[in-house]
């Protein structure tokens, strides 16, 4: 059993919840509904109260469990798909739903029967279903300026979820982004915390609907998250510090949570990162003085995935810190079975007060009773559900199409280049071009979402598709080529290019260049301009970036940002009329300030020295006179720069990847990669060629005594939030001669945990990956330096990258 820790919370900065704002709900205490959980709780047993309070990950749990452990509620994880196929459909979602749903419900359950709720990470649409509608992503929202459009895009999310019989969505992030380094700047609306708080409760009554309409058939419950401060961390990591004062955290990064209380939210997600040092899942002033009893929150205050593991005293199968401090409901994706042990236990013992068990009880079962779910039935048998004419729907894709147009910002035109005439020929190329995954980013189908390909997307237009569409209508000529190679020159060009996709962890960076796709981008729009062909380039990413060498090559930039599933939306706004007028005039706004450097970062209205090269608000139109001109160029990356490593094709971020011999970089070698050698004469390397030259390594063991290989990294990187986070240790390599004995591949520092990885190296295979979880190497990865393989048996293999990506169902420790 976990002792109780107050260390923590003894240095834990004071909280003064008097001089925070207060909230009011539009949903008055309900007498009849408060008696009832009360008649409820009395006839619960401690079991059944705390399997109230558990959220497992659909992957790691049965039905049976569900009856057994009297689970409350359970969510599907980003790449969390029924049987493993991301092109499940809605029949598939509500057969394996409802199987959860009945065992909640089970007759031979002889307790207090409570149906479960089912929850996903719908955050610009309902992003893990196959055919759903994909709207931009947050920080493109933020650029339309429309709060009404906000409201409309939550509720056509909410009747997409239901289509699937899903009663909650995690959604909306209101995290106020004040540094661009962070890999979840996409999911802030903006670096402004009032255009933050005008949204938050529009999509907040989006997705829950208002008056007559609340948690009626048509709408979801929403959450607000995460709280607090974790758009504001110590360089933009993720997880990370927020060290803002406590006047800062409440007017800058908790601006949005009022008018979401206010709005009627019903779960508040607690943050994974900290403030001042002690975790927000520790913060009892925080979650319960502040946002329970000061803002009035009567709703649900739920964890983030395994995010209490990370609080210091505890581990993700016990934590009693967290629900004292108010977690009421515990992301615990794999660990519940031992949190439900635990908890019960704590309960017993009085480490956790029962009045603390009845009030996260309490909260759970309000919630349930407002969104109807005792009175809904089986999900399958729902209104909507399985409707596949709301999966994507002409209407849905219609606010999606409205949303690009409003979201895209005009930060150039200096020769009135755009609108572009229809009736000429017209090239088409980058990398971006006919790439939904690259338009849709993170948190598409898959986690990272780098995984995609247009067959992903049912339904969707690329952006050539949108703009081929439209020439094509008037006459004119489109042309197709990524690498912008052509025989009859054309009149004019679009490149579209930008970020690879990511999500947090993989798109924490060093600084606000552009990474993925920056040389190419760069050659393709000179090659163009040397060749006199006037030329539009539009950026797709998750922020803004350093691009003003891109920007002087172009004659007009545009910042897409992630415009999601209707790249349609674009052509509507480059292309004019046939008689050369716009269809759309440019609406957006920057909604985060646009940096001149690379290293430009944090860069926020309204601080000291404030120099942006595009401020914040700054978007052009039809018809503006304003000239961008030449910008300057940094030669070079700067010091604070050059401490981090982000490799290409959005592998390896935030430090610890490991390509051998990669060719690509003094980035790579700024980082001091090398290859060790143990034991010669048991051991040789050599480099051969994968994709490219020298890109990868032989190595061969004589097994004449032990003998290792180790990546190493000169200074040490605390991977504790990648292993709590579902991460694994990837290896790219292909096996020439299995092993004649043990194998063990290790991480850690000097002398890393080692696991046996044997039996997973067959020979005469092609080039594959071999994939570890992270957290298969032991609790403390807070200081890894070191990637070892070794043994000492015969054995041949190949191998080429080594980087941290993201987990897949198959995934598991080996033994």
């Amino acid at each position: 059993m976990l002792a109780l820790s107050t260390s923590a919370l003894a240095q834990a900065p004071a909280v003064h919840p008097q001089i925070w704002p207060t909230a009011r709900s539009p949903l008055p205490a309900d007498p009849k509904m408060e008696a009832r959980i009360t008649a409820m709780l009395a006839k619960m047993s401690i079991e059944e109260k705390v399997g109230q309070t558990l959220q497992p990950e659909m992957k790691f749990i049965t039905p049976a469990d569900v009856s057994t452990y009297h689970i409350g509620s359970i969510e599907n994880g980003g790449g969390s798909v029924p049987g493993g196929d991301k092109h499940a459909r809605p029949s598939d979602w509500l057969k394996l739903i409802d199987g959860f749903w009945q065992a909640s419900v089970d007759p031979a359950n002889k307790g207090v029967r409570i149906p479960l709720m089912w929850a996903s990470d719908a955050v610009h649409g309902h992003n893990n279903v196959f055919g759903a509608t994909l709207f931009p992503h947050n920080i493109g929202l933020g650029a339309a300026r429309d709060p009404g459009l906000i409201e409309r895009i939550g509720a056509a999310t909410a009747e997409e979820v239901r289509a699937t019989g899903m009663d909650w969505s995690f959604a909306p992030v209101v995290a106020v982004a004040r540094d661009d380094r962070w890999g979840r700047s996409y999911e802030s609306y903006s670096e402004d915390p009032k255009l933050v708080a005008s949204y938050a409760g529009a999509m907040v009554r989006g997705l829950q609907g208002t008056g007559k309409t609340f948690l009626d058939k048509d709408h979801v419950v929403a959450s607000a998250k995460h709280f607090l401060g974790d758009g504001g961390t110590d360089g933009g990591r993720d997880q990370g510090d927020n060290r803002s004062t406590e006047e800062q955290l409440r007017d800058v990064h908790g601006a949005g949570y009022p008018p979401a209380i206010d709005a009627g939210v019903q779960v508040v997600m607690v943050s994974f990162s900290s403030w001042q040092g002690e975790k927000m899942h520790a913060n009892h002033a925080l979650i319960t003085d502040v946002l329970k009893h000061r803002m009035g929150f009567d709703g649900i205050a739920m964890g983030d995935w395994n995010a209490h593991g990370q609080v210091p005293g505890c581990t993700n199968g016990d934590c009693p810190i967290s629900t004292n401090a108010g977690i009421d409901v515990y992301d615990v994706p794999q660990d519940w079975k031992a949190l439900f042990e635990n908890s019960v236990r704590e309960v017993e013992a009085g480490t956790i007060p029962m009045a603390r068990l009845d009030d996260q009880v309490r909260r759970v079962l309000r919630v349930k009773m407002r969104a109807g779910v005792f009175d809904e039935g089986l999900p399958s048998t729902r209104p909507h559900a399985g409707d596949l004419t709301l999966l994507g729907s002409p209407a849905h894709r219609a606010v999606a199409r409205e949303a690009v147009r409003k979201s895209l910002v005009l930060l150039k035109n200096d020769a009135g280049l755009l609108p572009l005439n229809p009736t000429k020929r017209i090239l088409v190329a980058g990398s971006g071009a006919d790439s939904i995954a690259k338009q849709t980013g993170g948190w598409t189908l898959s986690w990272q979402g780098n995984d995609n390909t247009n067959a992903d997307f049912p339904g969707a237009t690329s952006i050539w598709s949108g703009i081929q569409a439209a020439v094509k209508a008037a006459g004119g000529q489109a042309i197709l080529s990524p690498d912008g190679a052509f025989a009859d020159k054309p009149d004019v060009a679009i490149v579209i290019f930008g970020e690879t996709p990511y999500a947090e962890f993989q798109g924490d960076q060093a600084d606000v260049a552009l990474h993925s796709d920056n040389q190419e981008s760069l050659a393709l729009l000179r090659k163009l301009k040397a060749a006199g062909i006037p030329t539009v380039a539009v950026l797709l990413s998750g922020r803004p970036l350093y691009v003003n060498p891109q920007i002087n090559a172009a004659d007009a930039f545009v910042a897409a940002w992630l415009p999601g599933s209707e790249g349609e939306g674009v052509a509507d706004v480059l292309i004019a009329q046939s008689n050369g007028t716009p269809k759309f005039d440019f609406a957006g706004k920057l909604s985060f300030s646009w940096p001149k450097r690379p290293d430009q970062t944090p860069l926020n209205l309204g601080d000291p020295g404030y120099d942006p090269q595009f401020a914040y608000g700054y978007g052009l139109h039809y018809g503006d006179k304003t000239r961008v001109g030449a910008l300057a160029e940094v030669q070079g990356l700067s010091p604070a720069a050059e401490r981090g490593m982000m490799l290409k094709d959005g592998v390896g971020v935030n430090g610890f990847a490991l390509s051998i011999g990669d060719a690509q970089a003094p980035r790579i070698a700024a980082v001091g990669t090398r290859v060790a050698t143990y034991g010669k004469e048991a051991l040789t390397l050599r480099q051969i060629d994968r994709n490219r030259q020298q890109d990868a390594w032989s190595a061969r063991w004589t097994g004449a005594e032990p003998a290792w290989i180790e990546l190493r990294n000169p200074a040490a990187i605390d991977l504790s939030r990648e292993a709590n986070g579902a991460m694994v240790l990837a290896i790219d390599l292909r096996v020439s001669a299995p092993p004649a004995g043990p194998v063990l591949l290790g991480v850690g520092g000097d002398t890393p945990t080692m696991l046996p990885i044997g039996p997973l190296l067959s020979g005469g295979g092609p080039w594959h990956t071999l994939r570890v979880p992270l957290r298969c190497f032991g609790p403390d990865l807070s200081h890894v330096t070191t990637v070892r393989i070794e043994t000492k048996a015969a054995l041949a293999l190949d191998f080429a990258r080594v980087s941290i990506q993201e987990t897949r169902a198959e995934d598991r420790c080996p033994t």
